[in-house]
């Protein structure tokens, strides 16, 4: 009988948990977390917005942890881990848990830049975690000017469910666009307009510099790079995720920006592995959840190579509009730009060498399965250029 244990209760985790059961239904699972209770993170600004409460952000049954008889440690962080003894200590090193295979899914963690005062003020928050959106929900029912660092998914899920509850939010940007990662131009300004429609502000191509406080350290205006004074009651940092390395770089494993793995989600320790967003390979969460499968597979002995999967794919859907955007949008230098645009839809299609390296769509995203086949293959489209919005899978 082996004894699994999985640091993180997130996508890779549970689905890590879950696919252990499957392959191993009588040996020792046991998942600690930081959290009390299992939540999905893309549905966070859903019960920040009250449309949903706790139980219905969670992402799987109430009796998951019963039903597959897996050990669940909640509200505890691990402070260490002995490579050696292959041994987890959690709860200040006051109790520990022996493991024979072991995966971190640490996740990620809001990075706070060195602006005065934003690191040091209580009224700052990320929005990563439940426990990031309680303490929100708790400080804007004091207060409903709000300040959100960064305009990309993380930013603007707080910031639509703050302006459905008449919050007074605004958003400061130092790129020249809301979304600079996964939009263009005219995406972003589609966008830019249905949120300012909800009354929510932007500041675009400037940043915080510092910082007025009042005298419990709170942060009561934040001060812009051109002078402007912005008053606000909360700030929320949504303009850059660092992967969870600490536990691991603590612990002797090897990580840098994240924490490495090879192509089975090996780390450099034996019998160790990671899965999700503390492997830097992708921060959307069908990708976790197949990392998280892909390490537990090989955790319970079933060979499996993990492919890693394209970069810089998103989907959203703010106030109802939705967008795609996958691939690189911005390397257009050498490349063929298509656009198709209606009235009530927006198509745009990067294209080199013969093959798709961009694709964006914003109203119609129902046959995005085949762009990002298209993109990941590097697929030779040379001679579908003219009804490249208009292709199906029976082209191939």
């Amino acid at each position: 009988m082996e004894r699994f244990v999985i640091i993180g209760a997130g996508a890779a985790g549970i689905t890590a948990a879950q696919t252990l059961r499957d392959f191993r239904p009588e040996d020792v699972i046991t998942v600690i977390s930081t959290d009390e209770r299992v939540h999905s993170r893309c549905m966070l600004h859903k019960y920040l917005g009250h449309e949903r409460d706790i139980p219905g952000i969670n992402f799987v049954a109430p009796d998951f942890f019963d039903k597959n008889d897996i050990i669940h440690i909640p509200c505890q962080t691990v402070t260490k881990i002995d490579t050696q003894a292959k041994t987890v200590y959690y709860g200040g090193e006051g109790y520990s848990v022996p493991y024979d295979k072991l995966l971190l899914a640490t996740g990620s963690a809001y990075f706070v830049p060195p602006i005065p005062h934003f690191r040091e003020a209580p009224n700052v928050f990320g929005f990563r975690d439940l426990s990031d959106a309680l303490k929100i929900d708790d400080a804007f029912a004091r207060g409903k000017r709000v300040f959100i660092v960064g305009s990309g998914l993380v930013g603007l899920d707080a910031a639509s469910a703050l302006c459905r509850r008449g919050g007074a939010v605004t958003i400061a940007e130092m790129a020249p666009r809301v979304m600079p990662l996964q939009t263009d131009d005219y995406a972003a300004g589609v966008y830019q307009r249905v949120f300012e429609d909800h009354g929510c502000r932007f500041l675009l191509g400037i940043g915080a510099s510092d910082a007025a406080v009042d005298g419990e350290g709170n942060i009561t205006e934040v001060i812009l790079s051109d002078g402007q004074r912005v008053p606000c009651d909360l700030i929320i940092m949504a303009a850059g995720v660092r992967p969870r390395i600490q536990l691991a770089l603590d612990s002797g494993i090897k990580a840098e920006r994240a924490i490495e793995v090879d192509d089975h989600l090996r780390t450099s320790a034996p019998g160790v592995y990671a899965a999700g967003d503390c492997t830097g390979l992708s921060g959307v969460w069908p990708d976790a959840m197949a990392q998280g499968k892909a390490a537990a597979e090989n955790m319970a002995g079933v060979d499996t190579v993990y492919e890693k999967p394209y970069p810089f794919k998103n989907t959203s859907n703010f106030f109802g509009v939705t967008m795609l955007s996958v691939g690189r949008l911005d390397l257009t230098e050498g490349a063929e730009v298509l656009v198709h645009r209606t009235a009530r839809e927006y198509k745009k299609a990067v294209i080199k060498d013969g093959r798709l390296t961009g694709y964006l769509s914003l109203g119609d995203i129902s046959n995005h399965g085949l762009y990002l086949h298209l993109i990941k293959n590097g697929i030779d489209i040379s001679g579908k250029k003219d009804r490249i919005f208009r292709l199906t899978f029976g082209d191939f």
